[in-house]
């Protein structure tokens, strides 16, 4: 048992609160707690992943270490995306690679950051373990929409490191406005000790406080997860408020699509009923159009089948 469970996920369900789902104790009438979850929160806390907390917390000690760096080694991580790499200001920093699917993308990502031989196999083993989780729960969301053995292996894995050094002064304001995520997924590890995550109720429209709750992941559905699935896995918009003096570290593995072809609806999910709403995307496009002034926030729109304007 990797976590000590406060409450039954089907306990937690039956309350107005942000869903909890035990990849573990996974039966059949979870699939419907599990689609609830993602159609009406787009986001749940997972618990009894299998991933050892000690493994958490080494990987966790693992990005303190790489912040802890000179700033001219720390801006050897350069950008291959977009919004990826080294990127700074007074109380925000990130670091991250490209694919932990990749061998070349770690290990260029290492030799940036002159990480020792004890931090590449945290990094290596970190990797395995969320590869092999991300199998596991794709297998569970596409059986919880009738879609057996459906697999995201082939998936590109974003990673990212944050850290927030917030000072007495920042409390109260926000550290990251709201937003939804470009890709499929997200899996975030947030900080176990400093909160400060939230995310949108669907329904009321008002933002709910993320409690922490140590040894668990936080998985939440980005605006390709929405196209992914025919619109009915809502995108969830979340943001990050300063609310201890403390640092906050969290770590992001962003599941954005697969490595050649697009993101589209599987055509189980589309018939009268459910007409396709979204052209195919890959995600290399449609990071291109979230980073386009022009178009940034709405651009789900720009890639309807049918455009509101039309």
């Amino acid at each position: 048992m990797v976590l000590e469970k406060i409450v039954s996920a089907e306990e937690a369900m039956a309350k107005p609160s942000i869903p909890i789902i035990d990849l573990e104790n996974f039966p059949e009438k979870y699939d419907r707690l599990l689609r609830e979850a993602c159609e009406e929160w787009g986001c749940f806390r997972l618990v009894n992943h299998n991933i050892p907390i000690s493994l958490m917390s080494e990987m966790k000690a693992v990005g303190m270490s790489l912040f802890d760096l000179p700033t001219e080694i720390k801006e050897r991580n350069t950008p291959v995306v977009p919004g990826g790499g080294y990127a700074a200001n007074d109380v925000y920093e990130t670091l991250g690679f490209h694919d932990i699917r990749s061998q070349q993308d770690v290990e260029q990502f290492c030799s940036e950051l002159d990480v020792s031989d004890h931090q590449r196999k945290v990094i290596d083993s970190y990797n395995k373990s969320m590869g092999d989780l991300l199998t596991k729960l794709s297998e569970k969301l596409g059986s919880s929409l009738g879609l057996n053995g459906y697999s995201f292996e082939s998936w590109k894995i974003l990673f990212r490191i944050n850290k927030y050094n917030i000072q007495p002064e920042h409390i109260g304001t926000m550290g990251f406005p709201g937003h939804t995520d470009v890709g499929f997924l997200t899996i975030l590890q947030d900080d176990e000790i400093v909160g400060g995550l939230e995310v949108m109720e669907k329904k009321s429209g008002e933002f709910v406080g993320v409690d922490s709750m140590p040894g668990s992941f936080f998985v939440i559905f980005g605006d390709l997860g929405n196209v992914w699935s025919n619109g009915r896995f809502c995108n969830a918009r979340h943001r990050v408020k300063f609310i201890e003096a403390s640092p906050r570290i969290s770590m992001g593995s962003f599941v954005m699509g697969p490595r050649e072809g697009a993101v589209e609806a599987p055509t189980e999910l589309v018939d009268d009923e459910h007409p396709r709403l979204y052209i195919p995307c890959t995600w290399e496009h449609y990071l291109k159009l979230r980073f386009t002034p022009s178009i940034g926030k709405d651009s789900l729109a720009d890639v309807l089948v049918h455009p509101a304007n039309e």
